[in-house]
């Protein structure tokens, strides 16, 4: 009876151990990192279509969408950094509420213009050197069965979808891939902006097939985002799956395992 008992408590012990592991683990994920599927094509091909990241909480500190069940200060943020000029970086939509992820161009203050395609960035245009094309199937993409655009449309299912790709260097240094499907397309020429205190403009890679800062919120854009909808910093692609599901595992793309977002 002594030896069923000893190991009656062991079992208890072990399913204890992992109660308060999986407590621990869910805490962790709560207040300092979020799960995050790429949905749409909008900031290829830096991030596809079925690319599983964590996305950094605490890397800007907290925020009301950053921080869980009102845990953190109504004013002002804790551990506190200003988001760099590059960053990758999901933030709640102040209109409808949905999780976006875009690249941040302008700071507050800047000014932030686009034409011909390329970023005039307080007064100066931001270069884009030539590299070469991006190139994927011409199919339904993830779980939506979302099409993608191509340059060299229409393509027929199957077929080779060509983007232009070229390499944006920002005024920090930071160098980062955008995709071009044509040329003349609204977005390639806009109004001047000028960033508000305590805003900041984003835009996604795939330049023509995303709805970012230079769109209003009213037109169903991001317009100017106040920073206290930021989330936090994407670092890192944990995973990847090119299918409908993730749990075809015929699709997974393992060239993206654990590839740090650039």
């Amino acid at each position: 009876m002594a030896a069923k008992a000893n190991n009656d408590g062991g079992i208890v012990e072990t399913i204890k151990t992992i109660v308060y592991a999986l407590l621990i683990a869910g805490v962790f994920r709560t207040l300092f990192f979020q799960p995050f599927w790429i949905p749409s094509g909008s900031m290829k091909d830096t991030l596809l279509i079925g690319d599983f990241l964590f996305v950094n909480k605490m890397a800007y500190g907290y925020s009301q969408y950053s921080c869980p069940f009102s845990m953190c200060p109504i004013e002002g943020r804790l551990f506190a950094s200003e988001p760099e000029r590059g960053d990758v970086v999901v933030f709640r939509h102040p209109t409808n509420g949905t999780d976006y992820i875009k690249r941040l161009i302008g700071l507050p203050g800047d000014t932030v213009q686009v034409t011909n395609g390329q970023i005039i960035l307080n007064g100066t245009p931001v270069p884009q050197v030539p590299d070469g094309q991006f190139i994927e199937t011409y199919a339904k993409q993830g779980p939506v069965g979302l099409l993608p655009q191509c340059a060299n449309g229409p393509v027929g299912d199957g077929g080779e979808c060509v983007k232009q790709r070229f390499t944006e260097t920002l005024p920090n240094g930071v160098s980062h891939s955008i995709l071009n499907v044509r040329d003349g397309q609204f977005s390639d020429n806009t109004d001047l902006f000028t960033v508000p205190e305590g805003h900041y403009f984003f835009m996604g890679d795939n330049r023509d097939n995303s709805q970012d800062s230079r769109v209003s919120q009213l037109s169903g854009g991001v317009g100017m985002l106040p920073a206290e909808y930021l989330i936090g910093r994407a670092d890192r692609i944990m995973f990847s799956s090119a299918g409908r599901s993730l749990f075809f595992f015929w699709t997974w793309r393992s060239d993206r395992f654990f590839k740090a977002v650039e």
